[in-house]
């Protein structure tokens, strides 16, 4: 969240800067394009580190910022999104996992500016598939679907830094049938919930 207000604050004068003329600034780091049609500026280019290349984008709606773009380790790819709601508050922010430019994840942000939840698409294609959910920062818990139909059938749970539950859909029903426990020793046990009402057993011998 300090990212995002840092880049509002940024922007804001940029923001004055461009509408001061329909031109780039007197340094030529920023580039203001405006709408052919109504004037209405449209982007804002930027040389954040003023080394001649253009390494964030704020696309705008007027005065108010929508989307802005950057490029932090100036490879030519973008590496963070930032999405803004019609309040100017930053609502996400998105990412590449593979750092190649292909966003494929997004963080949303507590009100106290850790980290809530992030989405991920884990086939890169743009739908989520995996969602992690966070308390004070700390991943607490995250559900997963594995095969695509849009149905979560994978479930994890953490305590602290340490994975304790992974559950599984196995038979389509919508609930787990399966699950592994981790205990703090090292230890697995395997469960089952064969009556599918929430209760495990411990899993048959084969």
């Amino acid at each position: 969240m300090k990212a995002g207000l840092r880049h509002i604050l940024l922007f804001a004068h940029i923001l004055a800067v461009a509408c001061s003329a329909n031109r780039p600034s007197d340094h030529g780091a920023i580039t203001p394009e405006y709408d052919k049609t109504s004037g209405k500026l449209q982007l804002l280019k930027f040389d954040s580190n003023n080394d001649g290349k253009i390494d964030t984008w704020s696309y705008m709606d007027g005065a108010r910022v929508v989307r802005i773009e950057i490029d932090r380790d100036g490879d030519g790819k973008i590496d963070r999104w930032e999405y803004y709601d019609a309040d100017r508050r930053l609502e996400k922010v998105g990412f590449s996992r593979a750092n190649d430019g292909k966003e494929d994840a997004w963080s949303y942000t507590a009100p106290d500016g850790s980290i809530a939840r992030i989405e991920v698409s884990t086939r890169r294609d743009g739908k989520v598939s995996r969602v992690e959910f966070y308390k004070a920062g700390i991943l607490a818990n995250a559900q997963e679907d594995t095969d695509g139909d849009g149905t979560p059938d994978k479930w994890e749970t953490y305590e602290g830094d340490r994975l304790t539950v992974v559950a599984f859909d196995t038979s389509h029903r919508g609930s787990a049938d399966r699950r592994l426990v981790y205990g703090a020793d090292g230890s697995v046990r395997v469960e089952v919930d064969p009556a599918g009402d929430g209760h495990f057993v411990a899993a048959p011998n084969k």
